[in-house]
């Protein structure tokens, strides 16, 4: 691990005041960029080059504790233990590995493991829930819309909570979304769906699209904030450590 930026390459570390930040080129970027590797946890720098590596270091040493606060926020993502209470769609499951098949009663997911939580499991039961829900989300601001309900999926990428591809002459469209967002305050998750179902009308964000999603759920503003700052946790729901 370097302890200054010199001669720095693409997939080197360098010490960070005790962070390490790793770097990575992508020539397709236009500016240098700091994210959590929703995968691995480390805080990467990407510089449209390798040239401008050193730029990327100078500008995450600005931002350390952004990086701190990003990482620590990851940290605090809870273990799947036995027994352990977790909020999905602003409801609370408690975790009880007794069985392999996921059934949810009473506030109580059973069957997610036998003995030990299985986490893939638990995002099964969790994948199930969100799909249902969102599905009653999108119809239903779709109907205020007065636009086809579109297609929904789950997805789980790295970088982005919703997508949403228009209809085409005669379609429905489709949308797809985060099963992690089940894990986020439903209003929170709710503008997502919201904001997806938006794009069905216009496809932009220019003002007639935020008009519409403010028309939808109200003020966007907290929930950004939310996800800016919870992000990481959510993200690090389930991996191994």
């Amino acid at each position: 691990m370097r302890l200054f930026a010199r001669g720095l390459a693409d997939g080197e570390r360098v010490d960070l005041g005790g962070l390490t930040l790793k770097l990575r080129v992508n020539q397709r970027a236009r500016r240098i960029s700091l994210r959590i590797d929703p995968r691995t946890g480390e805080a990467v720098a990407t510089a449209p080059s390798a040239r401008r590596l050193s730029d990327a270091v100078a500008f995450a040493r600005t931002r350390q504790d952004w990086l701190a606060e990003r990482l620590a926020a990851r940290a605090q993502t809870p273990r799947l233990d036995v027994g352990r209470r977790i909020a999905v769609l602003g409801e609370t499951w408690t975790l009880v590995p007794n069985g392999r098949r996921p059934r949810l009663a009473g506030g109580t997911l059973s069957g997610c493991g036998q003995g030990e939580v299985d986490a893939q499991l638990v995002i099964r039961a969790i994948r199930q829930a969100a799909l249902e829900r969102f599905r009653e989300r999108a119809a239903a601001h779709c109907a205020r819309l007065e636009v086809a309900t579109p297609a929904v999926s789950l997805t789980d990428a790295r970088s982005r909570w919703g997508s949403c591809s228009p209809p085409a002459r005669g379609g429905c469209g489709s949308i797809r979304l985060s099963w992690r967002l089940a894990l986020a305050p439903f209003e929170a998750a709710d503008y997502v769906v919201a904001h997806e179902c938006a794009h069905l009308v216009e496809a932009n964000h220019g003002p007639r699209f935020w008009a519409l999603v403010r028309a939808l759920v109200g003020d966007p503003a907290p929930h950004r904030a939310f996800f800016r700052r919870e992000g990481p946790a959510l993200h690090g729901f389930g991996r191994a450590a």
